[in-house]
């Protein structure tokens, strides 16, 4: 089976900034397999907090054998970016010689539109405000918080956008004491999550305080094996298929979470529709779906993921799966 990764990049529609930094594109990497008869492909984003880069990650997936199945690559790369491109792209060669879509094979439903969150960059709260009345048509906005002025440009998104939903993301930014400072007037805002508020490894104090709104944990949750720690810290985890490294594990985790009693986001990277394609059938039935990375993009790939009032729809077979 012939293997090639590609490097593509994707201007974005305007800067996207978070309290981690701001970029102006989206750089993601493609791994592309063939097997004679039929191609199938896959995207990840390497993620720097992982201490993943583009090269990084594509010398992972260049060291694999010529031949592997999607359950060989547990054995053969850890979860993250680069066993996430591979393994999204063998559901899509699977999809391609069956002549079957990626639920088919996966034996689920047909997914519906799933309304996803859209999330506005991290700037001054006048122009926070603005940005949420831009975008106040959106039943759910998310904000990126982390920073001295968090209460500022939450008040600013809430009036300019009185309606919408809000979730929050503070990126690992608040300590036990920050967040129990801020909890009732996220709940007076009317916020319905907010996800991780304190650094991962260092949130053992959520079992200890009051928890009056859903905590979801992003960075502190992986994979199947980091369910364990996150008992009586957490109400939800957020799935990422480049922290689950793919779809085979992404489904085996939501299995997993929910019969522990968690609920369930399904969030992404900044990527191109071909990353959001597998992600939309995790995401049925999710409490929060966080798919916008297309949304953010001046320009995406062909056959693009269809977004419209009823939410983000599953992929054209044109695309993938």
């Amino acid at each position: 089976m012939k293997r090639f990764v590609t490097a593509d990049t994707f201007r974005l529609a305007e800067v996207f900034t978070i309290s981690r930094g701001s970029r102006t594109e989206a750089r993601v990497l493609t791994c592309h397999l063939d097997d004679g008869s039929h191609k199938g492909w896959g995207e990840c984003v390497p993620y720097a907090r992982y201490d993943e880069t583009l090269d990084s990650v594509t010398a992972e997936i260049n060291g694999l054998p010529d031949s592997f199945t999607r359950q060989d690559l547990y054995d053969l790369l850890p979860a993250g970016a680069a066993r996430n491109a591979v393994d999204c792209a063998l559901w899509d060669l699977e999809c391609k010689r069956a002549g079957k879509r990626a639920w088919e094979l996966a034996g689920l439903a047909v997914p519906t539109p799933e309304i996803t969150a859209y999330t506005l960059s991290l700037a001054e709260p006048d122009q926070m405000r603005a940005s949420a009345a831009k975008h106040a048509h959106r039943p759910l906005l998310k904000i990126k918080l982390g920073t001295e002025d968090d209460m500022k440009r939450l008040e600013a998104v809430r009036a300019g956008a009185p309606k919408s939903n809000i979730i929050v993301d503070a990126n690992e930014g608040w300590s036990a004491e920050v967040y129990s400072e801020l909890a009732p007037h996220l709940v007076r805002l009317g916020v319905q999550l907010v996800e991780q508020p304190m650094p991962a490894g260092q949130d053992d104090m959520l079992a200890e305080i009051e928890r009056p709104l859903p905590v979801c944990a992003d960075e502190s949750c992986h994979d199947r094996g980091s369910l364990a720690g996150l008992k009586g810290k957490y109400d939800v985890i957020n799935i990422k298929l480049d922290k689950t490294g793919g779809l085979t594990e992404a489904l085996k985790l939501r299995e997993a979470a929910l019969a522990d009693g968690y609920k369930v986001m399904v969030g992404c990277m900044v990527g191109s529709s071909l990353a959001m394609a597998p992600a939309q059938i995790v995401a049925q039935g999710a409490m929060v779906t966080d798919l916008d990375g297309p949304l953010l993009l001046a320009e995406d790939r062909d056959h693009a993921l269809k977004f419209d009032e009823a939410g983000v729809h599953a992929p054209e077979v044109a695309l993938w799966g």
